[in-house]
């Protein structure tokens, strides 16, 4: 008896020092390369943007037009292209998605063709349960803000897009553009 107690006894030390040594089990992480090819082809597009963002403000503006995201990379990376026209003028952009296989997440990068270059650091994120959250640091008139880009309501033939600021590290956030698609 003493001899089957010590035996087990040792048993359960030596699995508790290898689980120590190699550390913890981890599922599987999931591979989200293509998270956006509900995102690929031509769509309608519609832009709701705050005018003054952080300011407390509430009025918006729309704006209509078209997007298109082609597949870049076999789905590891999509080009998106942003042509809306509304009250306020004209918006041209580009953004590029760039899947990371390592950390299993992926990186939002804009660019708005009035300034013609990558515009600040790009946001990181995935995708969970049907909604890509993505986050990045950024400068807004001069203040260091925190971005939220999201991705929800995602469909064969619609989606939604929203981008908020937060002013306090991510407690609050206030959302300052929405994109809508329809096919």
């Amino acid at each position: 008896m003493i001899k089957r107690e010590r035996t087990w006894a040792i048993s359960v030390l030596s699995t508790a020092i290898l689980f120590a040594a190699v550390g913890p089990i981890k599922a599987a992480e999931r591979d989200g390369q293509h998270d956006f090819d509900f995102n690929f082809g031509t769509w309608k597009t519609h832009v709701s943007r705050l005018v003054h963002p952080l300011t407390g403000s509430t009025t918006w503006t729309e704006y209509d037009g078209m997007s298109a995201v082609r597949k870049v990379w076999n789905g590891r990376a999509s080009l998106f292209e942003l042509e809306v026209e509304g009250p306020a003028g004209h918006i041209e952009g580009a953004g590029l998605r760039l899947y990371n296989p390592q950390a299993h997440q992926w990186n939002l990068n804009w660019a708005n063709s009035s300034v013609g270059m990558l515009d600040g650091a790009p946001m990181i994120g995935e995708f969970k349960d049907g909604r890509g959250e993505f986050y990045g640091p950024d400068t807004f008139k001069g203040r260091r803000i925190m971005v939220r880009n999201g991705f929800s309501d995602i469909k064969p033939n619609s989606s939604r897009f929203e981008q908020a600021f937060s002013v306090d590290g991510g407690k609050t956030w206030e959302t300052n553009w929405v994109m809508t698609f329809t096919r």
